[in-house]
């Protein structure tokens, strides 16, 4: 990026804006702008990127619905895939208005108010529309060039976090045999048909590259990451924007320190995975080091404090009545500013979701959230903390899933043993959660009771005709513990 760029980019840089950010309005035609800004479906990235899973499974992006891989880097190359019947038929529904079954999480996303992997990306790659202009009746694009590199080398991390597993995390994998069986993947995985195929693919890509997003697994572990960081700076490509989600617990590999390349470039921009602090940080992410976290953050504001560096919280229902203690902290001791908080809200595995937690929990949630903005209100100028945490609030309001609090604890329970750890010593505000436990088919008949008791509201009373014709469909048996549900849910 030119000095120009960059400070063009700053200028008018908005967060929750979806204009592209490189290109000015006047320059696009009136088709190309409703593309980028207004459209529900299109999304640039198609056309620039193609992403792929430690496993070899191939996606448009990250955030790919992972029951519908465009392809796998196992059996095909990039430039196969690029132009396989999924990826031509994503082009083709996004150039025609219609949703892309790969792209259902951006979808929640944008339902609940979040700035999603689509609208990012055509926000930072819209400069790019011209090329859309190439693409066949078919979807078929020929200008095979990654503008935007995204492909997990390896599944290479030192962390075993609850929200993750083997796919991601080599550290995850005996823990996943001694639990469950013999697992269908090795413990260390390769997105190509061996170490170095990736490499040896991307190579044609590196005159092309605006954005480089590394992940893992855990990057900063891995050679891969330095190599490319290496001929970057060969080639003087400093103006390559690098994105960066880290555990950020290692700064080094061998004899590399990674602050020694950051500082280098002239768009770098570090998201920490950071659920927690202390005790329930080394919890949910295990393998982390509370203190050893804190000393690389000053570390990185001694060495390179011009590097942009956030937090990215995965907010699952874990975290979801701590995060904010912990924001507010990191702020107060001047290890963030305030609006450098990202929300990323959990979408899977399911019973982790934060609309896992029964109604009492949620107001809680509420209570603390509502008062945490307004702390944050006037130190959040981008909103993008702010607009986080609203989002939250309705995700979290959208669905009642309650009934896989059982699926949590009983998969919980079994790493909680094997690790010789305690839920709930480690969650005390969580004390009373297990009692909430109840199995799917009680909780689908309690929520016809509720709309029954909705009805009828009386809960000593009798419930009318409409617990006749539910007591009928149902037999009368139920009716005694029926009643007892409906006491117990509204009571709490």
């Amino acid at each position: 990026m030119s000095d120009k760029q960059q400070d063009d980019y700053y200028t008018s840089y908005n967060y929750y804006e979806r204009k592209p950010v490189y290109i000015k309005e006047e320059d696009l035609r009136q088709d190309q702008f409703d593309r980028l800004v207004k459209s529900d479906v299109f999304c640039m990235i198609p056309w620039i990127h193609i992403h792929a899973f430690p496993n070899g499974q191939t996606y448009p992006c990250c955030l790919g619905d992972d029951k519908y891989p465009i392809g796998n880097l196992h059996e095909n190359t990039i430039k196969e895939v690029w132009n396989g019947d999924p990826y031509k038929l994503m082009r083709k529904n996004m150039l025609e208005e219609k949703p892309c079954k790969e792209c259902s999480k951006c979808y929640e996303q944008e339902k609940h108010g979040f700035m999603s992997m689509r609208n990012s990306s055509n926000k930072s790659f819209g400069h790019n529309i011209s090329i859309v202009d190439q693409t066949k009746p078919d979807g078929t694009f020929e200008d095979f060039k990654l503008r935007y590199y995204d492909i997990r080398f390896t599944n290479l991390c030192n962390f075993s976090c609850r929200t993750c597993g083997g796919w991601f995390s080599s550290s995850w994998y005996q823990e996943e045999v001694d639990l469950f069986g013999a697992r269908s993947y090795p413990q260390f995985m390769y997105a190509g048909k061996d170490k170095d195929d990736m490499w040896n693919q991307m190579q044609e890509h590196i005159p092309y590259l605006e954005q480089i997003y590394f992940a893992g697994g855990e990057p900063l572990i891995m050679e891969e990451h330095y190599n490319l960081l290496k001929e970057l700076v060969r080639r003087e490509m400093f103006d390559v924007r690098l994105q960066y989600n880290t555990n950020f617990s290692r700064l080094n590999l061998k004899t590399e320190n990674v602050l020694d390349y950051w500082k280098l470039f002239s768009n770098v921009s570090v998201g920490a995975s950071l659920d927690a602090m202390g005790p329930r940080a080394e919890y949910i992410r295990k393998g982390t080091d509370w203190d050893t976290i804190i000393r690389n953050r000053e570390q990185m504001i001694e060495v390179c404090p011009s590097v942009d560096f956030f937090v990215s919280s995965t907010v699952s229902m874990l975290n979801v009545l701590h995060v904010m203690d912990f924001h507010r902290s990191w702020a107060e001791q001047g290890l963030i500013k305030a609006s450098d908080w990202n929300i990323n809200i959990l979408q899977g595995p399911d019973r982790l979701r934060i609309d896992v937690l029964p109604e009492k929990y949620k107001q809680q949630v509420k209570e603390k959230i509502l008062e945490h903005i307004e702390w944050l209100r006037p130190q959040d100028t981008l909103q993008r903390a702010i607009v986080g945490y609203e989002s939250i609030l309705k995700f979290m309001f959208d669905d009642d899933k309650s009934w896989l609090l059982s699926e949590f604890f009983t998969v919980n329970d079994k790493s909680d043993n094997y690790r010789n750890e305690n839920f709930e010593n480690v969650f005390p505000e969580y004390a009373e959660l297990r009692s909430y436990c109840i199995s799917k088919s009680k909780f689908e008949d309690l929520e016809k009771a509720k709309s029954v008791y909705n009805l009828n509201p009386s809960l000593d009373g009798p419930y009318g005709e409409y617990l006749k014709q539910f007591k009928d469909s149902k037999g009368a048996q139920y009716s005694t513990e029926i009643h007892n549900l409906i006491k117990k849910w509204f009571r709490k």
